[in-house]
């Protein structure tokens, strides 16, 4: 049942090690894809980068708390 759990996760590992290990390193340290010299490298790699939505890549404030009221 764990096995089964943990498959798809195995399997794109072994299909690209590389990548799965980039990404995954790239998730922990938070890093953000479409600032310089990540995306540069991604670039060279040959991998299409998307296009960022239009924060700036400072997040903009709209990924954090918001504040709210209410009456």
């Amino acid at each position: 049942m764990f096995f089964d759990e943990l498959s798809p996760f195995l399997k794109e590992m072994t299909q690209n090690p590389v990548a799965f290990l980039g990404g995954f390193a790239a998730g922990v340290l938070q890093l953000d894809l479409n600032q310089e010299p990540v995306k540069g490298w991604l670039e060279k790699q040959g991998i299409d980068v998307p296009p960022s939505d239009g924060s700036g890549g400072d997040g903009g404030g709209s990924g954090g708390p918001q504040s709210i009221s209410i009456d």
